[in-house]
């Protein structure tokens, strides 16, 4: 089961998600990518406490893909720094998990 990945990264814009979300799923690095508007974030960045509105994506692909969308969304992100933190799937359903494979090379 630990051939599945959830990633997760925030965009400031709604355009910049919809640019990131789309190439992911076009290039086949990932099967589906939702976009979460209106997520409030609170972090530390350069030594000040900042908070602002952004968008999460919630990417869903394989362990062997990973380094790849890492690299992506490096590529494709207007951030100095952005997020990007993957979750391993402990279980699912195998009709979803199968989907998943098959869309993401």
């Amino acid at each position: 089961m630990n051939d599945y990945r959830v990633v997760l990264t925030t965009t400031g814009s709604h355009e910049e998600a919809k640019k990131i979300a789309n190439t992911l799923v076009q290039i086949k690095l990932a099967a589906c990518v939702n976009i979460v508007p209106g997520v409030e974030s609170v972090y530390r960045f350069q030594g000040k406490v900042e908070s602002s509105e952004e968008f999460l994506l919630i990417i869903k692909t394989t362990a062997d893909a990973f380094e790849r969308v890492r690299d992506a969304i490096k590529n494709l992100h207007s951030y100095d720094l952005p997020e990007c933190i993957a979750m391993k799937i402990s279980d699912g359903s195998t009709e979803c998990l199968d989907w998943i494979k098959a869309e993401v090379e």
